[in-house]
């Protein structure tokens, strides 16, 4: 009886030896999760200072004109107000017209679209993630990267490059060797990837 008895002992203690690996293990697990969460937020938000970090000194490098930046900013307001215009009881999504950008952010949308241009020039961008792979490295965060539908068959990103108040997007589209980068106004509280854009026609070629 003895021996049953003390059987019976070890086999609840060698039970409980497991139950508690098995809660270090749970608990190991949870920290490695909460970690790489962690380290993902970290990672998207110095993406992001970089971002801001590098669109302030594009905007400083442009410096406004005084006298025309009542009028650009009051242009923009008005667009804004008159392009968002849901309609009623509709399911599908509402696209809205570009708005006119300002003279601070046409001299950015040069900047950005020279850089842009000369990161690809020579390169054959064959998937969107190529490209959303090569614009994450010049600085633009991925959650400011939106995939747009490719009825050429050619990937195509649009970047939402809106600080505060301001308009500023691109929509980055692959061409042989290279890559078309064009500049829009995107309106508060609109998605980039709802913005209405008039077809763009190839260039002569003689």
């Amino acid at each position: 009886m003895r021996s049953i008895f003390l059987l019976k002992s070890l086999r609840t203690a060698a039970l409980g030896g497991v139950v508690v690996l098995a809660g270090f293990g749970a608990q190991n697990a949870t920290a490695d999760q909460t970690s790489m969460v962690s380290t993902v937020a970290a990672s998207d938000d110095d993406a992001e200072a970089r971002f801001l970090e590098m669109a302030d000194l594009i905007s400083q490098s442009c410096a406004p004109d005084v006298s025309s930046g009542v009028d650009d900013v009051a242009s923009a307001s008005v667009a804004d107000t008159m392009a968002v215009e849901p309609t009623p009881d509709s399911t599908l999504p509402v696209l809205v017209d570009a708005v006119p950008l300002t003279s601070t952010e046409e001299c950015a949308a040069q900047r950005h679209q020279l850089r842009i241009s000369r990161a690809f020039s020579g390169t054959d961008t064959i998937t969107y993630e190529e490209m959303r792979n090569k614009l994450t490295s010049l600085n633009y965060p991925a959650a400011r990267i939106h995939r747009m539908q490719d009825f050429s068959g050619e990937p195509v990103a649009r970047l939402d490059l809106r600080v505060g108040a301001e308009h500023l997007a691109l929509e980055v589209t692959d061409i042989n060797n290279g890559v078309m980068v064009e500049a829009f106004g995107a309106p508060e509280g609109v998605s980039v990837t709802e913005v209405r854009l008039e077809s763009q026609l190839d260039a002569p070629t003689s």
